[in-house]
């Protein structure tokens, strides 16, 4: 087995833990589409996350970028046999445009930054802050929505 399939085994058991440990991701049914060196992309089918005018709710949206975001955090953590707490600090969202079919959610570092600081900051105070972005692509390659996030890990024990 390869580093990248043991990676992506990995986030299926992390996305399997969400949907069991999450009602509302297991409504959603959140599921694991990708996993590369710096995006984890998660997937939500319309049926279950439709609103009024038959388009995607705001709020499945905005959940399934906290999810992935969270999940991207988490992950890299696991990795490094790391246990810790990981919460959303804060985040802003914008939803750009409706959707009408699947969706999915990417997540990723902003541009510049990487894990070392955090890491670091990690290891000498027991918390840590990183920022994640995160994009719905919507038609045309546009982005349907963004999220731009604070997540937290804190040591346990």
């Amino acid at each position: 087995m390869t580093s990248t399939d043991d990676a992506s085994l990995q986030a299926q058991q992390l996305i399997d833990f969400i949907r069991d440990e999450i009602p509302l991701a297991h409504a959603m049914d959140l599921q694991f589409a990708s996993l590369d060196q710096d995006t984890l992309t998660l997937l939500a089918p319309l049926a279950p996350n439709v609103n009024d005018k038959g388009c995607a709710f705001g709020g499945s949206l905005v959940s399934l970028m906290t999810l992935s975001g969270w999940a991207l955090v988490e992950l890299a953590l696991r990795r490094r046999g790391l246990d810790c707490d990981v919460f959303v600090a804060e985040s802003s969202v914008a939803y750009l445009a409706p959707l009408w079919q699947d969706f999915r959610s990417e997540a990723r570092l902003p541009a510049g930054a990487g894990w070392s600081t955090f890491f670091s900051t990690l290891a000498a105070r027991g918390k840590a802050r990183i920022g994640v972005h995160c994009v719905i692509p919507g038609e045309g390659g546009k982005p349907a929505a963004t999220l731009n996030a604070r997540f937290v890990a804190k040591r346990r024990g």
